[in-house]
């Protein structure tokens, strides 16, 4: 059963959304929804980018608006000309079954005559950047004195964009009598302000806290010198082949000259950026959209109301200087109940920042390591022979089987796939295994000489590389990644640095844990258990478990 049809839609409605592969609301359309059908009050809805804000004002518009009334009943505003297509794209499959309805986008970089035109055909929907309607507005071309609803779609993007007086002006010829609707990720003055002008004793409804993150996004961080900070980027890129992602930067001409770089080093990326014209800016979506780009590099301006499905990952080159920013960049990832990463390529000194960061979002920021040559070099050979063996063979090679055999003769088994991966991987060995470390530890994230060494039965086969393994402790044990120190990363196991604090909770949270059909074991090093130092010994089953520290 569609969960949809719980929520008073009609059926027209629920047919259109089970057409569109949705059976179970968000967490703010399954609050929201009856909210908005059942009463009329004004409406604050605060939650983050991509948790489903448009089907949750979308879906009761549509079932709202009279489409045999040939008048405007309602108003979207939205910040960007992407937010606002694709608001009046998705309002338009909610209202697939719904006979007569139209619904139309209007925003700046178009031609203001053909929208026009459409508008004298009698629109029931209208979907808006506040500029172009102000436009519209004072050409006499658009009618919004008898709208029923409006709403406010990321409100507190609008006002970063400089859109109050076009707010204020477009809100001040509204009726009094129409239902106002606001949306935004965060609360700030400006925005409380507004609903406090214009909208009466609105009915309130946070999904999460205020200003906090969302929780399919992982928040990372790695410490790394300027100077290294394009080949930490590149690191990043060459370790994870899957990566679909933003990165951004301060300023256009960072944007611009980062883009030129990667293409220089053969990455599918293009930059999206203020000196754009709109043409050119289209031309850049789509090709990310359909992913000809792998990595599109963005100014913060510039890459507002971007909606991109499977956004793997957002890359910060740089701390926004503004760090309600930071939530509008990472809120590209992590959307519709996807997981998703941001990463901070942090100054070593921004570590009180990204405290800053963690306080105002609630959230935690794992500290990571830069994916070192060796790690990318061993990934993306064990890749190569996955893929070779789980590749069909053809039928044209089977006749001249018996000619490869006879010149391969004399050749071992290991002998031939040592050549075989000595000629793929030649350039890589180039790139990688003569790459150097480039991962800082900031002085206030350093483990101290007081720290706790363990040992855990877990390693290379189980997790990806250093960084899985931070990830998988961090996420597993509940610790910041800025508590785990040096990692001795093996094929079946892992020593690692903790602070002596976090070692209790490590060893709480995995000894005697089941993992993958077999048991977890914690134990700490010889020089936490006090025997003679010297050469560290693998793990052996049967040792008596770990059931202390000491430092």
């Amino acid at each position: 059963m569609n969960e949809f049809s719980a929520l008073g839609l009609s059926q027209p409605v629920v047919d259109a959304i089970e057409s569109l592969g949705f059976e179970r609301p968000t967490t703010i359309q399954l609050q929201a929804i009856p909210k908005l059908l059942n009463d009329d009050t004004d409406f604050i809805g605060l939650a983050q980018t991509g948790t489903g804000k448009t089907a949750a004002f979308g879906l009761p518009l549509v079932e709202m608006v009279d489409s045999s009334i040939p008048e405007t009943q309602a108003l979207i505003l939205a910040p960007t000309r992407e937010l606002c297509l694709q608001i009046a794209r998705e309002i338009g499959q909610f209202g697939q079954y719904q006979k007569g309805l139209r619904i139309l986008p209007v925003y700046g970089g178009a031609d203001i005559g053909r929208q026009i035109q459409e508008l004298r055909k009698g629109i029931h929907i209208l979907a808006a950047t506040p500029g172009r309607l102000r436009d519209l507005m004072r050409r006499k071309a658009v009618d919004i004195s008898k709208i029923q609803y409006i709403v406010l779609d990321e409100a507190d993007e609008m006002l970063n964009m400089g859109f109050k007086e076009e707010i204020d002006e477009i809100l001040q010829e509204t009726p009094e009598s129409k239902l106002t609707w606001l949306f935004s990720a965060t609360m700030p003055e400006e925005v409380r302000r507004i609903s406090n002008q214009y909208m009466v004793k609105p009915f309130e409804l946070s999904v999460g806290q205020p200003n906090t993150g969302n929780e399919d996004i992982e928040h990372q961080f790695v410490s790394v010198r300027p100077k290294d900070r394009y080949d930490a980027l590149r690191r990043f890129l060459d370790y994870d082949n899957e990566v679909y992602g933003l990165v951004f930067c301060r300023t256009r001409r960072d944007a611009g000259e980062l883009a030129e770089q990667l293409t220089r080093d053969g990455y599918r990326t293009d930059a999206l950026h203020g000196d754009l014209s709109q043409a050119q800016r289209d031309r850049v979506m789509e090709r990310f959209r359909s992913r000809h780009i792998r990595v599109l590099v963005a100014t913060d301006v510039a890459a507002r109301g971007i909606d991109v499905d499977n956004i793997t990952h957002v890359f910060h080159y740089n701390i926004p200087e503004d760090l309600n920013f930071y939530t509008h960049r990472s809120g590209r990832t992590g959307r519709a109940g996807r997981k998703g990463i941001s990463l901070i390529l942090a100054h070593p000194k921004d570590l009180a920042l990204i405290r800053r960061l963690e306080k105002r979002l609630k959230t935690q920021f794992n500290g990571v390591e830069i994916p070192s040559g060796q790690e990318i070099f061993e990934k993306r050979l064990m890749g190569f022979f996955q893929r070779i063996k789980n590749a069909e063979g053809h039928e044209a090679i089977k006749p001249l089987l018996p000619k490869l055999l006879e010149e391969l003769e004399g050749l071992s088994r290991e002998e031939l796939i040592h050549r075989l991966a000595s000629m793929t991987m030649s350039r890589g060995m180039k790139t990688h295994l003569n790459g150097k470390e480039l991962s800082v530890k900031s002085k206030a994230s350093r483990i101290s000489t007081r720290g706790i060494e363990l040992f855990i039965n877990i390693g290379n086969m189980d997790v990806e590389g250093k960084a899985g393994f931070l990830a998988f402790i961090c996420r597993q044990s509940g610790i910041p990644g800025s508590a785990v120190g040096k990692i001795d990363l093996n094929s079946k196991h892992t020593f690692f640095h903790v602070e002596e604090e976090a070692a209790e909770k490590v060893i709480r949270a995995f000894d005697g844990t089941p993992y993958q059909g077999r048991e977890l074991r914690v134990n700490a090093s010889q020089q936490n258990t006090g025997k003679k130092k010297g050469k560290k010994k693998a793990f052996k089953p049967g040792k008596k478990k770990f059931q202390g520290v000491r430092g």
